[in-house]
């Protein structure tokens, strides 16, 4: 068994408010299951690229009508498992979704029953046609879809379940094992013809059990080409795996309109109807831009670059007339949102050197900052406005109606009147902005264009000091978004105000600010961290607006809940300010890290992998259900300030934080073609880990530093 079914192994995997809906793991480059009834077969919602509501691809009836309701259904990341056993008969089944869209069922039946029992093939999905092909296959065809497409899906077995007209029979005491397989493909690119072809050769390809294996295979290439992490504290080894998991469930190769590369979603839950081919809700499964730069700074991690490259290039290729990235589905584009994209990509080739592909974006990204210029910038300053609340991904944060307050300081009570709030220059657009400036001053550098180098370094130099000089209280020491026209501080600790020190750029006067992330009158409510201060009259840690849930209980408010979102970015910001102050905040980093590890577990019980987009600022009560959810970096904070590896344009910084681990082992990080690993033990040697006592630096398996204890080290890279 794979190491990541071993250690993300959870029994009866359902949505939180919807009883009996199984969570599914494994996904092709376009197909996948939301969820799935418990029944032989996969009947339940069945997605292909964007939610559409597939309501079945096939199901095996029994004629004895066994209730399989009752039975077990185990989740894995790679595959599920589903146990049923009554009177007459007993199944067992095995089904996953392979990388090239065939959703497979093996099924072993045993009747242990005095009569014979008939297993038929149903092949048949609310607003669908299916016709039965000759060879026993059946073909099933969606309506076209709100997405410009339709997908058809040829199904098939290795036994003949379908051509008998009484079904299949299973005689008294005997038992029957096979494979059901549906081929799923896009109609406006692909056949009929292809899906047939398609599922036949999967089918005479190797047995059951081979099959099964060869899944496997390829589903654990992906964790195989990752570093591996292993530590004293099993929050964080859980975790690790499950980041990874989550990097490859919400990874899709769409193949068609607008998105032609692999995307990141951030996630592939259930903000949608639940209606066939209706279109209601908000859906992850697209390109956001505002979380893609999050996904990058995890993924650049993976030995397999060319993944993160494929991202980058969706990204850009949503550029608007301005070349701003949007969000985008496959037949249309949404609004953009503000994001570092651009920094994420200088990080990226920190790792990978790849200066090709750098030269390939650079057109892409030098429009990319130059239209940030001119859609949110003004005459008076670098700093960039914000007019629409939501496109920063931080909707309903209470600065922006800071200004329409009435006399005794209270906010409006309907935040949906765009008259009762102010645009403003946000804290978070004007960091990306800077990030996103400097990052670009790099590249432009390393491919030999020193005047724009030049330019961008200048422009990141003078918004870093506007942030400072215009953003920055020094009575109440927090930085602020200003009124868009007369730069006054709307006094509202937005958890944004921390990102300053994330991009280094708060200096010797600004460095008290921090402090506010570990007080519990400020951020530090309980479930790290809250995205707007326990002091301001909006604040509510359960997501609404002043007690009124504007968006329903799940909605997206950010005056008070945690956001896996910004807790990652707030960690990184501790970690940097802590290295530069001589380690001042390593507690507090250890701390505030495992409160955003047990955000990943439900109950914070360690076999139950749940993440969701946000969470009571209390409690640690998720406010939502959309599992799996992707809009948030943690592997960085781990291989980067835990084992404190971060890779130079020419050298190699080797500074972590010690967290009160007893050891830790990360190996195989790819760095410019070279094998990196950090290792650990505290105390003593671990003969039984292979760890010597104290800290060890190796590249392709050789030492190259070696200290008694945690220490920071510069080494060149090679």
């Amino acid at each position: 068994m794979l190491e990541v079914d071993k250690i993300l192994r959870y029994e009866e995997r359902c949505q939180r408010i919807q009883t009996g809906a199984l969570l599914f793991g494994p996904t092709g480059d376009r197909l996948f299951a939301e969820t799935l009834e418990k029944r032989p077969g996969f009947v339940g919602r069945i997605d292909f690229i964007h939610k559409i509501n597939i309501t079945s691809l096939f199901e095996v009836c029994c004629d004895t009508n066994p209730n399989f309701d009752t039975g077990k259904a185990v989740w894995y990341p790679s595959h599920m498992v589903f146990d049923y056993s009554d009177e007459d008969i007993s199944l067992y089944e095995i089904k996953f979704i392979t990388e090239d869209d065939i959703a497979v069922s093996w099924q072993k039946w045993e009747n242990h029953s005095g009569i014979p029992v008939a297993l038929t093939l149903r092949v048949q999905a609310e607003l669908c046609q299916t016709k039965q092909e000759k060879d026993g296959v059946f073909f099933l065809e969606t309506p076209k879809t709100f997405h410009g497409f339709r997908v058809g899906a040829a199904v098939c077995t290795n036994i003949n379940l379908e051509n008998m007209p009484q079904g299949f029979i299973v005689e008294p005491g005997k038992s029957v094992e096979f494979i059901v397989g549906a081929a799923a493909v896009n109609l406006e690119a692909e056949t009929c013809s292809n899906a047939i072809q398609k599922i036949k050769s999967y089918l005479k390809q190797a047995s059951s059990e081979e099959q099964f294996q060869l899944h496997e295979r390829k589903y654990g290439d992906f964790f195989q080409n990752a570093p591996s992490f292993e530590c004293s504290d099993k929050i964080l080894n859980h975790t690790w795996m499950y980041r990874w998991f989550l990097l490859r469930h919400c990874m899709a190769k769409p193949n068609f309109g607008y998105l032609q590369h692999t995307v990141e979603y951030e996630g592939r839950s259930h903000k949608v109807s639940k209606v066939p081919f209706e279109r209601k809700g908000w859906e992850f499964t697209k390109l956001i831009p505002l979380s893609t730069p999050l996904h990058l700074t995890d993924l650049r991690w993976h030995t397999d670059w060319e993944q993160a490259h494929e991202i980058t290039r969706s990204f850009f290729s949503t550029a608007d007339e301005n070349g701003i990235a949007r969000t985008a589905y496959v037949h249309e584009y949404g609004k953009p949102y503000a994001n570092y994209m651009v920094w994420a990509v200088y990080r990226l080739y920190l790792i990978d050197g790849d200066l090709d592909f750098v030269r390939e974006m650079l057109p892409a990204m030098i429009r990319f900052v130059e239209g940030h210029v001119k859609a949110y910038g003004n005459p008076a300053d670098l700093l960039q406005i914000e007019e629409v609340h939501q496109r920063t991904g931080k909707e309903y944060q209470p600065s922006y109606w800071y200004f329409h307050r009435d006399e005794n300081g209270e906010y409006p009570k309907n935040p949906k009147d765009s008259s009762r709030y102010t645009p403003l220059k946000r804290v978070d657009r004007s960091v990306y902005h800077y990030l996103n400036l400097k990052g670009l001053s790099a590249m432009c550098r390393l491919t030999g264009d020193r005047e724009r180098g030049r330019k961008y370094r200048q422009m990141a130099e003078r918004l870093s000091t506007e942030i400072n000089e215009k953003m920055w209280d020094p009575e109440t020491d927090f930085y602020y978004d200003l009124h868009f026209q007369t730069d006054e501080k709307a006094m509202v600790k937005n958890i944004v105000g921390i990102y300053p020190y994330w991009a280094e750029i708060a200096g010797n006067r600004e460095k008290k600010g921090i402090l506010r992330l570990f007080d519990q009158q400020h951020f530090a409510t309980g479930s790290a961290f809250a995205s707007v201060s326990r002091e301001c009259p909006a604040y509510r840690p359960m997501g609404s607006w002043m007690g009124n849930f504007i968006k329903g209980r799940d909605g997206c408010v950010w005056c008070g809940p945690s956001w896996p979102y910004t807790t990652g970015i707030a960690l990184d910001a501790a970690a940097r300010q802590s290295k530069q102050e001589g380690h001042i905040y390593d507690n507090e980093f250890g701390k505030f890290l495992r409160q955003y590890c047990i955000q990943h577990f439900r109950d914070g019980v360690l076999e139950r992998p749940y993440l969701v987009e946000h969470y009571n600022a209390e409690t640690g009560e998720p406010l939502s259900d959309d599992a799996d959810y992707n809009h948030s970096y943690w592997l960085d904070l781990v291989i980067t300030h835990v084992c404190g590896l971060e890779a130079g344009e020419q050298e190699l910084t080797i500074d972590p934080i010690d967290i009160g681990l007893k050891y830790f082992k990360l190996d195989g990080v790819n760095i410019r073609g070279r094998r990196y690993g950090v290792f650990y033990s505290k105390d003593r040697d671990r003969k039984h880990l292979g760890l010597e006592k104290g800290f060890t630096v190796t590249r392709d398996g050789e030492t190259i530093f070696h200290s008694e204890q945690l220490t920071k080290t510069i080494l060149p890279l090679e």
